[in-house]
Order: C-alpha cells, then sequence, then structure tokens
C-alpha cells in the first residue's frame, strides 16, 4: 500500500524540492516504486527530472480540476521505477478554484483515488505557503516530511508549520502525523548550523521525530537541476547524494522494511 508524504514548510529556500526529487531517488534505485507529484505551480521538481513543463499537454491542474485522470498525467521518468505527475504554472490559479468548490480540502485526496496501487511511496512537492493546496495536500496525505535549513528563524518557522498542521487535524478531523523533521543546508563550518542542530535536537531529539540525516550545504545538489538530473544521477559520490540516500536507507528502515 502506498504511503502519501507531502513535503512542506511555508517558507522558501529550505530544500523542499531538492528532498522529493534526491529522496524519491534513492528509494527509486533502491526497488522501490516511487511517485512525485509536483503541486508546485513553478514545477521546479518536473524540470529537476529534465521535463519541458513548457512542452506539458496535461499537469496535475488538469487532473484536480477533473478534466483528466490523475493515471492520464502520470508519466515515467528516466529513472527506472520513478513517476511523476508534473506540473507548470497553470497550478497557480487552482487555489481560486478549488475554493469556490464545497469540499475543497478534499479534492486533491479524490483525485488521487484513481492511482493505480503499484507505489511504496508518494511524494507530494509544495509550495512555501499555507494556502488551499497545502491544505489539500495535508488532507490527501498519511504523513509530514518537514525540510528546516540551518538558520535561525527556521526554528520560528517550524513551531507555525506544525500549529497548522495541528489546526487541520482538529478542524478537519484529519489526522497527518509529522514523519520527520530534516536539517538542510547544514555547514559544519559555521557555528550558527551547529547551533541550529543543538536546539533542533533539544526539542525534537527525543521523540524521534528528527532524523538522524543531515543534509549537508553542497554545490552539486545545488547545480543538478539545471542539468534536469537528480544528484545522485549528476554526481553519484557527492556528498549530497550520500546524505539523500542516508535518508532513503532511514525512511525505509523507520518504516520497517528492508
Amino acid at each position: 500500500m502506498s504511503e502519501i508524504i507531502a513535503v512542506m514548510n511555508q517558507k522558501g529556500g529550505c530544500g523542499k524540492t531538492t528532498t522529493v526529487v534526491n529522496t524519491a531517488t534513492s528509494l527509486a534505485v533502491m526497488g522501490k516504486s516511487v511517485l512525485v507529484i509536483d503541486m508546485d505551480p513553478q514545477g521546479n521538481a518536473t524540470t529537476s527530472f529534465g521535463i519541458d513543463k513548457t512542452k506539458l499537454e496535461n499537469t496535475i491542474y488538469d487532473a484536480i480540476i477533473g478534466d483528466v485522470s490523475v493515471k492520464k498525467v502520470t508519466i515515467p521518468t528516466f529513472i527506472k521505477n520513478l513517476f511523476i505527475v508534473p506540473s507548470n504554472i497553470s497550478l497557480s490559479g487552482a487555489g481560486v478554484e478549488l475554493s469556490k468548490k464545497e469540499n475543497y480540502h478534499i479534492v486533491l485526496k479524490e483525485t488521487l483515488k484513481d492511482l493505480p496501487p503499484l507505489f511504496d511511496y508518494i511524494f507530494i512537492d509544495l509550495p512555501p505557503s499555507l494556502g488551499v493546496i497545502t491544505v489539500n495536500a495535508l488532507v490527501a496525505a498519511d504523513s509530514v516530511l518537514i525540510p528546516i535549513q540551518a538558520e535561525y528563524y527556521a526554528l520560528e518557522g517550524v513551531a507555525d508549520l506544525i500549529n497548522t498542521i495541528n489546526l487541520v487535524k482538529k478542524r478537519l478531523r484529519t489526522p497527518v502525523p509529522i514523519k520527520g523533521i530534516l536539517l538542510t543546508l547544514y555547514d559544519k563550518r559555521t557555528r550558527l548550523s551547529k547551533d541550529v542542530y543543538k536546539e533542533l535536537k533539544n526539542h525534537f531529539g527525543s521523540t524521534n521525530l528528527l532524523f538522524n540525516t543531515v543534509i549537508p550545504r553542497n554545490i552539486r545538489l545545488a547545480e543538478a537541476p539545471s542539468y534536469g538530473k537528480p544528484c545522485l544521477i549528476y554526481d553519484s559520490e557527492s556528498t549530497g547524494t550520500k546524505a539523500y540516500l542516508s535518508l532513503a536507507k532511514e525512511i525505509i528502515e523507520r518504516d520497517g522494511g528492508n
């Protein structure tokens, strides 16, 4: 049975798309069947797999407004076991259209029911906001993965995000457990990174919410999207690649798998 994981943070630049693309790729090369759903109008997850978002006939937008089945917009990437539901700027109008619907918050959940049950993991890449699209993802997801960059204000942001998750749970009666909090853009040379890591461990270390894996600030991770490749394909030996492989293993272990 698929596990749907929403990767979210209302703060931009924290590595959401990088985490989705590289975790999904790592799990796929480990033999897991993986789907990425790009729910960001910027379509960065889409282009990270070398797909020209300007030439797409249909996207996730067409699926959630009911014009086509989500199966029709699910396409294979060049990586074995890895598929994507792409996005582009057309999704920017979805929030307004969804908000007009009576049960706007369950549209994505209902849309995804048409997916075949062949995926081990489904990752939803979200925009840096807490709008209608994000609420839909929270309702559709089985869990939430929260990337947090090693910066001071990120600690304040995660508290707001957890409050939002709890609010959705309370008002919409939809439990969305946190799969894990992931520290990204970590630079071991700086005191700030070390201080943020220490604070995260103090707050979440005893709850098992904080992943053991830490994603370093790595130039290869930053370069890879411009070549339309996940970092594992762009540079299999980079520290960024090794970190996401470690995260994928940790996710599998947490799920009790091999």
